[in-house]
């Protein structure tokens, strides 16, 4: 028998992956309820009649209720495009997107070590933190079964895609009253928890500001203190999600100022994810983009040339946004946005709400847990079906994000001013109806 006869691995004996039964013994990711919610409002619809008022504060997508991206990029997107052709790219993008980023949007200082070789385009956020999750394990820890830290009351998707990949997911401890943000004890806390809980180490912390869905924001200094603390505790990775950062009245955060707070060792291990999907409104343009070091941007490349690629449309719209100014590309978002979080505000305060918002993003968290009690529900997501079946305003339900989040709903205020307006309006006067 010759040997083009016996089967052979495709790679070395050595190199084969171990038997393990885990994928058998996986809980069931749920699909996200967050794409279904707003179905709820049919109901009402039916009821009401084909020209009754409804509302959508549950949408995390400004380009569904904003203008989104303006005609004028997505003309000169169309011109880059058809410059570049529609032969492939490369895994990790193109070179003049890479560039783009580095020189026009963050304006790397080039004394910190880092330039296009460190930037990643990725299709999308999602795709982004799969591929930021699968390098901060096979880079880090290297092991299936390790941890991704995230805080007690996390976006839904923090929660399954690690998991997806075979990282386990840790809730760090929070304080209610404090919007479960991390503290440097709580990040302790949790690396000890894990090693006594298997042994197991944590490969990465995701840190995001603004919020989702709390609303909340941490300063500069509040996230660099908090990285530093997390590789102090022998964290491997440090992610900062900063796809809501540009949607504020102050002024966005510089790349430059934290990653020059870190040392040259210490920066290998950040990584740093933004795009256009929130301050853009381009959801559906499925362009981000990841800032990392040599050693992670070439190994999410070298994954990504199996399997996805990042398409150039996504990359042009990008560097058609940079070429004008970011700033002023965004600010059909930003500008309605920054007016109805003052419009939020004011309204949540003047009636006596428990919420929870910073200065940026575009969610408030509120407390409904007394009209929750009143009307014998033993969810959010019953108070969710509730609002937008009877009274034609969507929310999200805080239970699809954590138990802790039960009592409370996520709103989205990415909406023009007077809509915001008439959607809290809504939203009390139905919350009103189960006192």
């Amino acid at each position: 028998m010759s040997a083009y006869d016996t089967p052979r691995f495709a790679v070395p004996d050595q190199n084969l992956i171990p038997v393990n039964s885990y994928p058998g013994n996986l809980y069931e990711i749920p699909p996200s309820r967050m794409f279904v919610i707003k179905l709820s409002l049919k109901k009402f619809r039916d009821k009401a009649g084909p020209d009754v008022t409804m509302y959508d504060a549950s949408q995390g997508d400004g380009g569904a209720s904003l203008p989104g991206v303006p005609e004028g990029l997505l003309d000169r997107a169309h011109e880059l495009v058809k410059q570049q052709g529609t032969g492939y790219d490369f895994p990790y993008g193109t070179d003049v997107f890479r560039r783009s980023v580095v020189e026009q949007y963050w304006q790397l200082d080039s004394s910190l070590g880092w330039g296009p070789v460190n930037v990643l385009a990725t299709v999308g956020g999602r795709d982004a933190l799969i591929k930021a999750y699968s390098a901060m394990v096979n880079l880090g820890t290297r092991r299936v079964g390790d941890v991704v830290l995230v805080s007690r009351v996390p976006w839904i998707s923090y929660n399954w895609g690690p998991y997806a990949i075979g990282a386990n997911v840790l809730l760090a401890p929070g304080d209610e009253a404090n919007a479960w943000r991390y503290t440097e004890d709580t990040i302790r806390a949790s690396v000890a928890f894990c090693r006594k809980n298997g042994d197991r180490r944590i490969a990465g912390i995701v840190i995001t500001s603004p919020d989702n869905p709390t609303g909340h924001t941490l300063s500069v200094d509040e996230q660099i203190a908090l990285g530093k603390a997390a590789f102090e505790a022998g964290i491997s990775y440090v992610l900062y999600d900063w796809i809501y950062h540009y949607i504020t009245e102050g002024q966005p955060i510089d790349a430059n100022v934290v990653l020059g707070a870190f040392s040259p060792e210490e920066r290998e291990r950040i990584i740093i994810l933004d795009g256009l999907t929130k301050s853009l409104g381009a959801s559906n343009v499925r362009n981000a983009h990841l800032l990392a070091s040599e050693r992670v941007t070439r190994f999410i490349s070298g994954r990504a040339s199996h399997s996805v690629i990042p398409h150039f449309h996504g990359q042009a719209v990008a560097m058609a946004a940079y070429e004008q100014g970011f700033r002023r590309a965004a600010a059909p978002i930003i500008g309605p946005t920054n007016a109805s979080r003052k419009v939020m505000r004011r309204f949540l305060t003047g009636h006596g709400y428990h919420f929870i918002m910073g200065d940026g993003g575009y969610y408030a968290f509120v407390n409904v847990g007394t009209w929750m009690q009143a009307a014998n529900m033993a969810d959010s997501f019953a108070l969710g079906e509730y609002l937008a079946a009877e009274h034609g305003i969507a929310v999200v339900p805080g239970a699809a994000f954590s138990a802790e989040g039960n009592h409370w709903i996520r709103f989205s205020y990415a909406l023009p001013p007077d809509v915001t307006e008439g959607a809290v309006q809504r939203f009390h006067e139905g919350l009103a109806t189960l006192e």
